[in-house]
């Protein structure tokens, strides 16, 4: 049957779904370029607050070159080379340190979902205007490490302080995995008290450090290739 030989009310009824598919798309699009223009607007003020992180000692610097490896390692191989997106990295998972921070800056609570759109474009707002200096000292406050004894701990450096008493700087390798290793579910580890889940996850970053194993593909952000 072509369109022509349809029924009018046919045609009526593929008319309106045809409008209904383009507006969505549309809609989506505009969606999307809004998270790309709020990353830009907010870029100003979220550069400023990364220079004076990074000025009060609590930027990428204040981490040790070997911490800060294995925080990228671990949380976005491909950090230093992508614009905000990296769907190959074995391990990495779909979201980039610069779009878990975008979770953080970008929504009053994320959903999975449509929301995944404006995260990635807000991403790519942040990657256009800040240094990835910056985007780490950023990623550094705002990343989450499950609940202390003063509530949710946000930042690095906070759960540092609560868990262990001193700074990341000052860790011992062993200390310094188990704030990495629960970066990925801060809400299924417990860093206080004894964890053998958290345990587990530790084994097998230690396991991909010393070159033991490899993520079984993008998606394996367990490390169940170290299992």
């Amino acid at each position: 049957m072509t369109l022509r030989s349809m029924p009018r009310r046919g045609r009526s009824i593929l008319a309106v779904l045809l409008f209904a598919i383009l507006g969505a798309l549309l809609a989506l699009l505009l969606y999307a370029a809004m998270g790309y223009a709020d990353a830009l607007r907010d870029a100003p003020r979220l550069k400023a607050r990364a220079d004076r992180l990074i000025a009060e000692g609590r930027g990428p610097d204040a981490l040790t070159p070997a911490e800060l490896r294995q925080l990228i390692r671990v949380e976005d191989p491909d950090f230093w080379h992508h614009h905000g997106v990296g769907n190959d990295t074995p391990g990495a998972g779909v979201t980039t340190i610069t779009q878990s921070l975008s979770k953080h800056l970008a929504f009053a609570a994320f959903k999975p979902g449509v929301r995944k759109l404006r995260q990635t474009t807000y991403a790519k707002g942040l990657e256009a205007r800040l240094s990835k200096r910056q985007i780490l000292a950023l990623f550094l406050a705002e990343a989450s490490f499950g609940r202390g004894p003063k509530g949710w701990m946000q930042g690095v450096f906070t759960a540092s302080a609560q868990v262990y008493g001193k700074p990341p700087a000052d860790l011992p390798q062993a200390q310094w995995l188990r704030l990495v290793a629960v970066l990925v579910t801060p809400s299924d580890f417990h860093l206080f008290g004894p964890d053998p889940r958290l345990d587990e996850r530790v084994r097998r970053v230690e396991r991909l450090f010393a070159g033991r194993c490899q993520p079984r593909d993008n998606g394996d952000v367990m490390l169940d290739g170290c299992a």
